[in-house]
Order: C-alpha cells, then structure tokens, then sequence
C-alpha cells in the first residue's frame, strides 16, 4: 500500500468525523426518546396498580374518616390549577425554545417551577392537616391506598422539579444546544404525564370520594 493511500486531507477527516457525530447525534435522539417513552410506559403501569388498589381499598374506611369528611375540595382544586398552569407554562418555555430564545425560555421554567412548588406546597399542606386530625396511613386501608398513590405523585414531580433546576443550570452555561433541546423535550412529556395523572387523581380520589 503506498504512502499516498494511507495519508488523508485534514479536511476530509474533518468532513469525516463531522458526518458521523451528526449521524450519531440524530441516532441518539431517536434511542433517548425510545427510552424515556419505555420509562413513561413503565410509570404508567405504576399508577395503574396504584389506582387499581386505591379503587379496591378506596372503601374500607374501618370505622375512620370518610373522603367526604376530610377532603377539602376548594384547596384541592387550588391545587390542581397550580399543576395545570405548570404545564401551560412550560408549553411557553418549549415554544420560546424552538424560537431560540434562551432567557424567555429560562423565565416559563422558572415560573413552571414556582407552579410546581406551589402544588407541593399545599399538598404537604393537606398531608400535615390529615394528620394532625388523626386521618393517618395506619388508621385505614382507605388512607393507606391514598397517602400512597397521592405521596407518590407528590415524589413524581419533586423529581421533576429538581430535573428542571438542573435543566436551567445546563441551559445557563451551554446555551439551546441540541442536547439541551433533547432533555428539555423528554421533561416537557413527564411533565405533562404528571398532569394527566392528577387529573385522573382529583377526579378518582377527591370527587368520586366526596360524592359517595
């Protein structure tokens, strides 16, 4: 093999490599969002055995508290209207980031995350007032099944918030790379994920359970 084969321009090898890292990045972000959806569907079956409990021991009060009197409807709804601007506001921050604007989109994940601990604020609210009253997990097979499934919805999106923290620091240093985008983008589906099952929350837990 002559010397000449074995020898390359500088700038093909560029061309090369700058080729293939975009192949590899376009690769990666099909597989991310591969896994993050695998992860969702993994999520999913979670709270269906959560609800699915909840909708079994939801009435086995033994001799306790009722839903209908221990839930505070117009605090519970303050508090799913937290989660549901949370989520209109991080649908801002994704429109300001495929516009590029790093500071707007910096702003709607800062207010998405004040929204988000305004929504766990409260329900840590409730949770003491529970008990406080008497109303705790070992009192019922009914306040068992829901501490569980609301405190786990709670853990959801404590996780997400510390996610989005760290998203806005990387953000902060490395700009509206592609990388970023991609994280960003797998977030903005848990969150709203979180959304869907609070929805199925308040209407399963709190407004079926005050209406029996």
């Amino acid at each position: 093999m002559s010397s000449s084969t074995l020898s390359s321009d500088p700038a093909q090898k560029a061309t090369f490599y700058l080729a293939e890292e975009e192949a590899h990045d376009h690769g990666g972000m099909g597989g991310t969002a591969l896994g993050f959806w695998i992860y969702l569907m993994s999520d999913c079956l979670i709270f269906a055995v959560l609800f699915a409990t909840y909708g079994v021991l939801g009435t086995a009060y033994a001799g306790g508290p009722t839903p209908r009197e221990i839930f505070e409807l117009p605090l519970v709804a303050l508090n799913t209207s937290m989660l549901l601007l949370s989520s209109i506001t991080y649908g801002f921050a994704m429109l300001a980031m495929e516009r590029g604007a790093q500071r707007e989109t910096q702003g709607w994940l800062a207010i998405t995350g004040l929204f988000g601990l305004a929504f766990l604020s409260i329900e840590l609210y409730e949770f003491a007032n529970l008990i406080h009253e008497g109303a705790t997990p070992q009192r019922s097979a009914f306040l068992s099944a829901f501490f569980t499934l609301v405190g786990t919805h709670g853990l959801h999106v404590t996780f997400g918030i510390i996610w989005l923290v760290t998203l806005m620091v990387q953000v902060s240093r490395r700009g509206l790379i592609q990388e970023n985008k991609r994280r960003l983008l797998c977030l903005s589906m848990f969150w709203h994920f979180l959304d869907v099952v609070w929805i199925g929350v308040f209407t399963f837990v709190y407004l079926l359970g005050v209406l029996r």
